[in-house]
């Protein structure tokens, strides 16, 4: 039976727009193999995004109790990492999801989310 998973792939804080020429390409190659792997092992990258720089975020607290919810612009905490992007990949087992987990591309490191399925709510 296959399973969702959500990739977070975690950066050292940096800011897309401090990228040294040439550093998007790579990226972007890098990216490709990734999802060339992912494509031979029979497995489906089913979306993901490259998220824009912590200064691009918003933080919310919602609405509770009468009270209005607060928005913060971003960079929301002081940190040393940030998630820069995502992918959904759909595997046969989870082992298949850590190994082709472990070839996404990072400047630190990934976390994998299993999916809840909720098809039948």
């Amino acid at each position: 039976m296959s399973g969702k998973y959500l990739i977070l792939i975690i950066e050292p804080t940096w800011d897309p727009n401090d990228v040294p020429e040439g550093g998007m390409e790579e990226a972007s190659r890098a990216h490709g193999a990734f999802s060339a792997a992912v494509a031979a092992a029979g497995a489906k990258i089913l979306g993901g995004e490259a998220l824009q720089g912590a200064t691009s975020s918003v933080g919310i607290v919602p609405a509770t109790d009468g009270k209005p919810a607060v928005f913060t612009n971003g960079p929301l905490a002081e940190t040393t990492e940030v998630v820069s992007g995502y992918y959904v990949i759909e595997t046969e087992t989870l082992e298949e999801a850590k190994q082709l987990a472990a070839l996404c591309p990072t400047g630190d490191r990934l976390e994998l989310h299993p999916i809840w399925d909720m098809a039948g709510m």
